[in-house]
């Protein structure tokens, strides 16, 4: 029985400062409701429900952990601990309040307390454990023992390039730069290799070692040239003779953020994302300047669809981080997946102001004023893209296929051609450009054997895909062959059954065929489709029911355009 006096504690715990219902003062409606919100990803609604649930049940070892878990995705830790530590009182199994209760004594200097756990009754497991302890006798000034931990961790089968990769970092926080250069570079740079953080944590210790150029070749063999200005950042300053300080682990604290940060990342292969998000919580929560984790939580939660936490992760980034374009392109973007596109654009702007040379940045502010239709615009911002790239990389021909996209929407077709066909000079069989340049010749009825050829190499390397293999039957319809485009085009709807363009190209397929029934039935199913307040799109419903009340062909005589026999005769 709980005494009034804790169930007093416990009301004031759980009370919460979401303005949510209460639902039931039983707490089975808060529980259902909790559990609702949980399937959804919706920490915050969770949190909430499952404190109400609480006060009806409050030593219920369910709830309890589910009010731990929520609070650790929310990045809550500390508001974490008073749960916690009332599931170890009541004796409860619960990895998570065992990682929120050691976390904690890291983060308040109790390095003694950590170390008197007892790992089999209190420990997170032997990785994280081993690990953890290892730094907090680095904390305690315990070299000998904190090397001891790390190479016991080392014997478990698929831990050792853990175990060296914290031995290493361990090594240089105390200045032992040679010894943790020892472990960087033993079997071929394999644990400087293990992750972009220790390629970057060798860099500053070969720096630190008055090995500058070593460095930078390092560098060099591991990052492509311009592909991270966090990197440019190293090089530069590395080029400059400058000697990097050792900022990857400052402190035991530190260390265990480093701990939690690299066992998250390595499980975001194959751990569930919410699971993953409780470990990058803690490493922002023990180090709040852990760029790393603070974008690898935000990205988790881009993922689960809790866009507003993740937009707020995005924000933790400082703006003097070298990667704060990185956390603007990722607001951003996920801005622009919610729905808030012009708060997107707006961010985009601000960061191409403050960072005028940096391409991807107009890259990703292009591609959002394309996809809002705004296509001078975004023609503008793909020239600049355009200009600050190296010129003959392969890579840059979603540029030039992009502007042409836009070139091609504002109907300067000239224009649009020369950047399709620059993109296939770049990458002479990129499947998307072929199929859009071939296809947009085909519906300006131009060079259609070429476009034939350019589809069909499209469909060779994307058999699958439905637009594609659209193109093709439509090519063929156009070159007056509409025997033999009706298979593709039969199998283009089953590939895109909903598509009103691909539905109605069959349709004229089977009108063509002489299958008039068939064709009115597949105009009208294409009619169903259309969503009427896409002024862009490619499927017409005005012509489609002219279509269904007197034919193909008679709606090709008042266009004026040849009749189909006439095209079969050519």
């Amino acid at each position: 029985m709980v005494s009034l006096v804790r169930r007093a504690a416990l009301a004031a715990l759980f009370t919460s400062s979401f303005a949510l219902p209460v639902l039931s003062d039983s707490g089975s409606g808060a529980y259902l409701a909790g559990r609702q919100a949980v399937f959804q990803n919706d920490y915050t609604a969770a949190e909430s429900y499952y404190a109400q649930a609480l006060r009806a049940d409050p030593e219920n070892a369910k709830l309890l952990e589910s009010v731990v878990v929520a609070r650790l995705s929310l990045g809550e830790v500390r508001r974490a601990l008073t749960v916690a530590q009332m599931i170890e009182d009541l004796e409860l199994p619960s990895q998570a309040s065992k990682m929120v209760i050691a976390v904690n004594l890291v983060a308040d200097g109790k390095l003694d307390e950590l170390l008197a756990r007892d790992p089999e009754t209190q420990g997170v497991g032997p990785l994280v454990d081993g690990l953890m302890l290892g730094w907090a006798h680095i904390g305690q000034g315990e070299m000998t023992r904190a090397m001891e931990k790390f190479d016991d961790v080392a014997t478990q089968e698929g831990l050792r390039e853990f175990a060296l990769y914290h031995k290493a970092l361990a090594l240089a926080s105390v200045g032992d730069f040679e010894g943790a250069e020892e472990i960087f570079s033993a079997n071929d740079n394999l644990v400087a290799r293990f992750s972009r953080r220790a390629a970057l944590a060798r860099a500053e210790v070969l720096s630190q070692l008055d090995r500058n150029r070593d460095a930078l070749q390092f560098l060099d063999k591991v990052f492509a040239v311009g592909s991270d200005p966090s990197i440019e950042n190293y090089v530069t300053r590395l080029n400059a003779g400058e000697v990097l300080p050792f900022t990857h682990v400052r402190s035991a604290q530190d260390g265990v953020a480093e701990v939690f940060f690299s066992v998250g990342a390595a499980l975001s292969a194959e751990a569930a994302q919410n699971y993953v998000l409780l470990y990058t919580r803690i490493a922002a929560f023990l180090r709040p300047d852990h760029v790393d984790a603070i974008l690898l939580s935000a990205e988790l939660l881009d993922a689960m669809e809790q866009y507003d936490l993740a937009v707020d992760a995005y924000r933790m980034v400082p703006a003097d981080s070298m990667d704060y374009h990185a956390a603007e392109l990722g607001r951003a973007e996920v801005l622009g997946r919610s729905g808030k596109t012009e708060a997107a654009a707006e961010v985009l702007q601000n960061l191409a102001a403050q960072r005028p040379n940096l391409p991807s940045v107009h890259v990703a502010l292009a591609d959002l004023q394309r996809r809002q239709e705004d296509y001078v615009a975004a023609v503008a911002t793909y020239d600049t893209a355009i200009k600050l790239t190296e010129d003959g990389v392969g890579g840059n021909w979603f540029l030039h296929y992009a502007r042409g996209i836009s070139h091609e929407r504002l109907k300067n077709w000239d224009q649009a051609e020369v950047d399709f066909r620059r993109a296939l000079e770049l990458n002479p069989d990129q499947p998307q450009v072929l199929n859009y340049l071939g296809y947009s010749l085909v519906e300006r009825q131009e060079k259609l054997d070429e476009a034939l050829n350019m589809i069909e190499r499209a469909v060779a390397a994307r058999p699958d895909s439905g637009f594609i293999v659209d193109s093709l039957g439509w090519v063929l319809f156009r070159l007056g062959r509409y025997d033999e485009a009706v298979e593709h085009m039969e199998r283009a709807v089953e590939l895109m059954p909903v598509d009103p363009v691909v539905n109605d190209h069959l349709g004229d397929v089977y009108w063509a065929v002489g299958r008039a029934r068939e064709a009115e039935f597949q105009w009208k199913r294409a009619l169903s489709f259309i969503d009427l307040e896409d002024t862009d799109g490619e499927a017409d419903p005005e012509r489609i029911r002219r279509k269904i009340e007197i034919g193909l062909d008679a709606v090709l005589a008042e266009e004026g355009a040849d009749p189909l026999k006439v095209a079969n005769e050519g």
